[in-house]
């Protein structure tokens, strides 16, 4: 192995464990007996800063991964730069809404247990081996069970905490599992080694395991990305965890793991674009037309024919159940789990239908992009009003209009966004990631998960609309002004332009996405 290779390619992960050290050094020595607000302030600065150089590192480090040998561990460029930069920006993001709130005297801890956490996910989006995929797993998990706990004098925190350590550990070891069997078939962890190992042992008769060893990842990185049924930690950790938290939970670690999905399918389905010269057909480039491109490798072909059913039955129940569930809650927050749960089902079914050539892939980074940065800024709304009213119920939202116009107009505009209303982003999100999936597959099956994509959609307007009802429409209980710290309303009013401009725009992001490959 280079080490200068490794440290060039490590140089964004290098880059936020500094800045965790230096803001470690900072509050712990050089602030320990500054205000409660200087000491957060210079912390989540210094963070802020920290993630900036590492995109620059990311764009410095090029396009070429490391290799060991002849086994490529961690790629560049391709989504694992786009998930990367869109990692640390809403890390940044993140942190610069720390600056107004008071949970926790330990202000430099926290920023960097972030930072480390956000390394982890920037491992993932690049992991080409299944160990490098599990270090950045865990590296990013970790820090999400100390973050969702550091609300000390919070006992939901701690319920939330706890619950998330152990559905966690679970899924860990599910993931490890699937993991292991899949050494076993193949002799590798080189993902490419792998999947050619899977073909040859579904060849041979090896299917039993080969499902087993599905089923135990599908549960594994399921709980990653909120997929019913392993979406029973979402709504306690939204809900009890610091607003900080939350929305780091929510858009940084859905980012990394839908990444890493990625990753496994352009990796599967390339393999096959080289293997079975018919594959690379029009019409026939995705998982569930593998059975009918050709007869040779039947049982392989049924194999990742059958992943596409686990990926479509995840999918269906997590728009079904989310969107349906959000309905009966009173808590924005934990609406918010919910249309977490739902908009992974949509995220879902264009994995299940994943093409071969970038348009899936680009389709899903903008999806998730643009869900990442507007969860980050309803997050900063409802920690505002929670800090002003005490309460993150529908009914703290009463008269936000007369009572901060500005915090009402990006309550519009963010939720809207979320229910995939023109022209914010959010439609252009659900539009690219639909017409990605009906592109790759003519099937009457498609069009029907496409339309109840869009069915479930209308039915997500309705509970945004019952957020924006009391924003707008309905008296409120008190006339005393909702007021925010300056940093949080201009971050909070950038995000809600960024959306306004991405979806009049869209171009812009895509372009930039498509620059990467």
């Amino acid at each position: 192995m280079n080490y200068a290779d490794l440290f060039r390619v490590t140089l964004p992960e290098t880059v936020l464990e500094v800045a965790a050290l230096l803001v470690l050094f900072a509050d712990l020595g050089l602030l320990r007996k500054a205000a409660l607000k200087t000491r957060v302030t210079a912390a989540a600065v210094l963070g802020t800063v920290g993630c900036a150089v590492a995109v620059w590192a990311v764009y410095y480090e090029g396009a070429a991964g490391l290799s060991f040998g002849h086994n490529l561990l961690l790629a560049a460029g391709g989504s694992a730069g786009v998930a990367q930069v869109g990692i640390l920006v809403l890390t940044a993001i993140t942190l610069l809404l720390l600056i107004d709130c008071e949970f926790t005297r330990n202000a430099g801890e926290y920023v960097a247990v972030m930072l480390m956490a956000a390394a982890g996910g920037l491992i993932i989006a690049a992991a080409q081996d299944l160990l490098v995929i599990f270090i950045g797993l865990e590296l990013l998990s970790l820090g999400l069970y100390v973050l969702t706990a550091f609300a000390k004098k919070s006992g939901k925190s701690a319920e939330a905490a706890m619950k998330y350590y152990l559905f966690g550990g679970m899924s860990a070891a599910f993931l490890l599992f699937g993991f292991s069997y899949l050494y076993v078939l193949s002799g590798s962890t080189y993902l490419p080694r792998v999947i050619y190992g899977v073909n040859i042992a579904a060849f041979n008769g090896g299917t039993p395991l080969l499902c087993v060893a599905l089923v135990m990842i599908a549960a594994g990185l399921g709980f990653k990305v909120t997929a019913v049924p392993f979406h029973l930690w979402a709504p306690d950790t939204y809900e009890g965890a610091p607003a900080p938290a939350a929305a780091f939970i929510a858009s940084v670690s859905k980012v990394a793991s839908f990444a890493l999905f990625i990753t496994v399918s352009y990796t599967a389905l390339n393999y096959f674009r080289i293997l079975i010269p018919e594959f690379s057909a029009p019409g026939s480039h995705s998982y569930v037309t593998l059975r009918a491109v050709s007869g040779r490798l039947h049982e392989t072909l049924s194999f990742l024919s059958g992943w596409a059913s686990v990926l479509i039955v995840l999918a269906v129940a997590s728009m079904i159940f989310g969107n349906l569930a959000a309905l009966a809650q009173s808590s924005v927050r934990r609406l918010l789990a919910y249309s977490a749960i739902a908009h992974a089902g949509y995220i879902l079914l264009g994995l299940a239908y994943f093409s071969w050539t970038n348009v899936s892939a680009q389709a899903i980074l903008y999806y998730i992009l643009t869900y990442g940065l507007t969860t980050v800024g309803a997050f900063g709304v409802v920690s505002v009003v929670e800090r002003a009213t005490g309460s993150d119920r529908m009914d703290a939202f009463l008269g936000l209009q007369r009572r901060n116009p500005l915090l009402g107009a990006i309550t519009l505009v963010l939720f809207l966004s979320l229910a995939g209303i023109p022209p914010l982003v959010g439609f252009w999100a659900k539009f690219n990631l639909f017409a990605a999936v009906l592109g790759t597959s003519h099937s009457s099956t498609a069009l029907g998960l496409v339309a109840l994509a869009i069915a479930m959609s209308a039915v997500s307007l309705y509970y945004y609309l019952q957020v924006l009802k009391r924003v707008y429409v309905m008296p409120a209980v008190e006339e005393t002004l909702v007021r925010a710290h300056p940093v949080t309303m201009t971050v909070l009013l950038l995000i809600a332009l960024a959306v306004v401009g991405m979806g009049c725009f869209p171009a812009l992001l895509q372009g930039w996405i498509a620059s990467f490959y």
